[in-house]
């Protein structure tokens, strides 16, 4: 049977885990309408589990395998393979919710001129709960993480943007959605979870949320051109001046310990399934 999803593309980096590669194929597998094309990047695993379940996805997707380089390099391996009009990553260890295919190609159908479509993000693991991603925004975009790790992208907007920027250890999926706005391009929201966002030992978002400060410093300095031009970036927000205040002087600056922030969201989503309205 053919697949309504063939003009999409899913990269999954893979880095030593085999543990939770099925589960993410399966997930791309039970879309509504079929599964995307996938293509799984390798970059340099060395666990033996990781590289028997490597052996066995002939038929479901297409591996490459490639030394050591880091999460942004291996997205950008896949990318560049990828010949389909719509994008997506997604990391290994995470799944994509059921009918987010469709949801999203959907958004960026009913809106021609954003470049990306994102939605909620629902944890699971060893925490639970769900980040309602807002509407986009530019100018909430330049002071707080608004969109998260995975988005569908047109392939216009890859090409335009060239990918990740390897040289971010550390929000390195906000830098993309910031060169994208520099390059012209938005974004569009579907109001579901999209992402099923795997909790386990040290999170990512732990080691992101420790190195803020510097890595907020650096998006500044990379683009410029967007925060020396607040006043148009101003005018194109729909937020009202009290909401852009607050993201421009508390959410950008986030004056609190980072260990304050992750202890209070280990708090909230530990335990019992809740409901949280933030980004990172």
């Amino acid at each position: 049977m053919t697949s309504t999803n063939d003009d999409v593309s899913v990269v999954i980096a893979n880095y030593n885990y085999g543990a939770y590669l099925e589960e993410a194929i399966a997930s791309l597998e039970s879309q509504e309408g079929g599964a995307p094309q996938v293509i799984v990047v390798d970059d340099g695993s060395t666990d033996a589990h990781t590289l028997e379940v490597l052996d066995t996805l002939d038929g479901r997707a297409r591996v490459v395998r490639q030394e050591n380089q880091g999460a942004a390099a291996a997205r950008n391996t896949g990318l560049a393979i990828a010949e389909t009009p719509f994008v997506l990553v997604l990391d290994a260890d995470d799944r994509l919710a059921p009918g987010s295919l469709a949801a999203l190609k959907g958004a960026l159908a009913a809106h021609p001129d954003a470049g990306y479509a994102y939605g909620y993000i629902e944890f699971f693991g060893d925490q639970q709960g769900v980040m309602r991603m807002p509407p986009f925004d530019p100018w909430s975009l330049l002071f707080r993480h608004t969109v998260g790790p995975t988005a569908m992208m047109r392939r216009e907007l890859v090409d335009v943007i060239g990918g990740y920027d390897p040289s971010y250890a550390h929000y390195e999926d906000w830098e993309i959605w910031l060169h994208a706005l520099a390059e012209g391009w938005g974004g569009v929201q579907v109001p579901q979870s999209v992402l099923l966002y795997r909790k386990h030992g040290t999170s990512k978002y732990d080691s992101d949320r420790a190195a803020y400060r510097e890595y907020f410093g650096r998006l500044r300095r990379k683009h410029r051109s967007l925060y020396d031009d607040l006043g148009k970036m101003r005018r194109a927000s729909s937020l009202s001046r009290p909401q852009q205040a607050v993201y421009r002087w508390v959410w950008g600056y986030r004056p609190w310990p980072a260990r304050f922030e992750s202890a209070l969201y280990s708090v909230l989503w530990r335990g019992s399934k809740s409901t949280q309205t933030t980004e990172r």
